[in-house]
């Protein structure tokens, strides 16, 4: 969980995830489940070959039914520019239709452009071949073919949706995983475990009773052994209401085994919007701080730092500065080494302008 909520403080990685869930909802959810695309009121130019074929036996049975010329030579454009390939299909396996009934649609079919001529016994235009004799015709063609096409107005409307699902679940989260809450702590964390935001505190009088200047945001924060989702953050903002960047503290290392866990470092860090990276120390306890291995492991998380009761970490970036001081700690006790993580931690986190 630990390692999801780092890489969540990542634009790059937050912008992956939000593609793959608007894919996976828009392609899977919205495009098979809730609004498949429906398609009717097709061309017969779009069918099938085997159902362009019975198409042309519908349009020979109506012409031998109707004698409409008209009709018999638009149903065979209609079928495409492979028509003739199909009627010389027809025509070599009449099937059930009758060989007379085939060139009468032909004979019709010369009166058009590309006119059929390789049916045998079809006569000039006009003229009228023998027929057979041959029970009562089936039912006339029907009008339109009932296999669908997509229509404008129905992908339209699951485009639309679509990007406003997708707009709603960035924006989500967005709000989630960088603004991170202005109110300060990180909303994932307090769902699961249940852990309160501390209320911001202020010691601006005494700054300013020591001469100093008074920070343009102050914030304080605790943490309890047992609440292991513990990641508080806080926007910083300007006098104003501009939004200047964000800080925070949460969980770096744990120690040990089981329930609770046992946390023997803290990340404190600190995001300028007008800088290009986050800078990060890290709050070790004494056994961390003395541990080759964990040392060398926290490294790469930041600069490490021993942390005593009312001790001060300092950081810095590109137009802001910001001061964690350990306003109270308390190592916990068990059948770990003394002084390996921290029943309870209280820091306060001031944040200054950078100066010139």
């Amino acid at each position: 969980m630990e390692k999801v909520r780092e890489l969540l403080k990542n634009p790059l990685y937050v912008g992956i995830g939000a593609g793959l869930l608007g894919l996976i909802v828009g392609w899977f959810v919205i495009g098979w489940a809730l609004w498949p695309v429906t398609y009717y009121d097709a061309a017969p130019v779009n069918l099938r070959s085997d159902l362009k074929v019975d198409y042309l036996r519908m349009a020979i049975d109506s012409y031998a039914k109707t004698g409409d010329v008209a009709t018999a030579q638009r149903r065979y454009q209609d079928v495409g520019p492979d028509a003739a390939t199909y009627l010389q299909e027809i025509n070599n396996a009449p099937g059930k239709t009758f060989p007379d009934d085939i060139k009468k649609f032909a004979n019709a079919l010369a009166l058009a452009p590309g006119a059929v001529t390789t049916i045998p016994g079809a006569t000039a235009a006009g003229t009228t071949a023998p027929q057979a004799t041959k029970p009562a015709a089936t039912s006339a063609l029907p009008t339109q073919a009932v296999t669908p096409a997509p229509t404008e107005g129905s992908s339209s409307l699951l485009l639309l949706v679509l990007c406003v699902v997708l707009l709603v679940i960035g924006g989500a989260l967005a709000y989630v995983f960088l603004l991170r809450n202005r109110k300060g702590g990180d909303p994932l964390a307090r769902m699961f475990s249940g852990a309160k935001q501390a209320p911001a505190q202020t010691r601006q009088p005494e700054y300013a009773a020591q001469g100093a200047e008074a920070p343009i945001a102050q914030f304080m924060t605790t943490y309890k052994l047992g609440v292991d989702l513990y990641d508080d953050s806080f926007s910083i903002d300007s006098p104003t209401g501009e939004f200047l960047g964000e800080c925070g503290v949460g969980i770096s290392k744990h120690i040990g085994v089981g329930d609770p866990k046992k946390v023997t470092a803290f990340e404190v860090w600190l995001f300028d919007k007008n800088d290009i990276q986050t800078v990060t120390k890290v709050l070790m306890s004494e056994n961390a701080f003395n541990d080759p291995a964990a040392m060398q492991e926290l490294q790469a998380k930041g600069e490490p730092v021993l942390i005593v009761p009312g001790a001060e970490v300092f950081l810095q970036t590109a137009t802001l500065q910001l001061t964690a001081r350990v306003v109270d700690m308390n190592y916990g006790q068990g059948a770990l080494p003394q002084n390996s993580f921290f029943d309870r931690l209280t820091l306060e986190l001031a944040i200054w302008p950078k100066l010139a």
